[in-house]
């Protein structure tokens, strides 16, 4: 759902993506970048096929098709080193994340081909994932918000520690954190598909319900 500044995620799109995924991914202001497509703020009930392209989905059709996808939201982060003398965090909101492999375990993410996080991400190997709770809405929402603040002044904001394999922010009151070194990046159309072993995992006791991304909006379990 959805980057340092285009959001940067310019990744983040409406959650797949930002620099912030997500897609994109995020709701309505949000960065297109977040869940490895683009999904529309309020997708239409019947979206008619074009004219003269028999077999070929529109983007209209593909984009109102994937909306009704509900995904879990991440927040995707990593330490920048070449961001000023001692480096800074950056972060990226994102629906586009999943598990690929167990033996080994591997994760994949969905970032926009270009984007802020694109390119930290192909030079710096080390990142993690922080799932994020319902009462994250708005830490998801700033995360995956174009034109927003730096990274480095949102993460003031934010409740978080620097991983001890990764040095990358993990939120304070996630679900589940993960963090993981990239094993290989695959081009997809206008998206890079990130995938990396996870080197640890960490299980908080928070209460409550994943925060969701559904129809163009983020959501929660009823």
């Amino acid at each position: 759902m959805s980057q340092h500044g285009e959001a940067r995620s310019r990744d983040v799109g409406r959650p797949v993506n930002g620099s912030g995924s997500a897609a994109r991914c995020g709701p309505r202001g949000a960065d297109r970048t977040v869940a490895g497509v683009s999904l529309p703020a309020q997708p239409s009930e019947s979206v008619p096929h074009r004219e003269g392209h028999a077999g070929e989905v529109s983007e209209e059709e593909f984009r109102g098709a994937l909306a009704r996808l509900a995904a879990g939201v991440v927040l995707v982060t990593a330490h920048d080193d070449e961001e000023g003398p001692h480096g800074a965090p950056a972060g990226m909101t994102a629906t586009a994340f999943m598990s690929v492999s167990l033996d080994p375990p591997l994760v994949l993410v969905s970032v926009r081909t270009g984007s802020r996080m694109d390119e930290l991400l192909e030079r710096q190997p080390l990142w993690a994932a922080s799932l994020l709770p319902e009462e994250h809405r708005v830490i998801a929402g700033r995360f995956a918000m174009k034109g927003r603040l730096s990274d480095r002044l949102l993460f003031q904001e934010v409740p978080h520690i620097r991983g001890a394999a990764t040095g990358a922010p993990l939120l304070k009151g996630a679900l589940a954190t993960v963090e993981c070194r990239t094993e290989r990046r695959v081009a997809a159309g206008d998206h890079t598909l990130v995938i990396a072993r996870v080197l640890s995992a960490a299980l908080p006791a928070v209460p409550g319900g994943p925060l969701l991304y559904y129809r163009g909006g983020y959501r929660h379990l009823a």
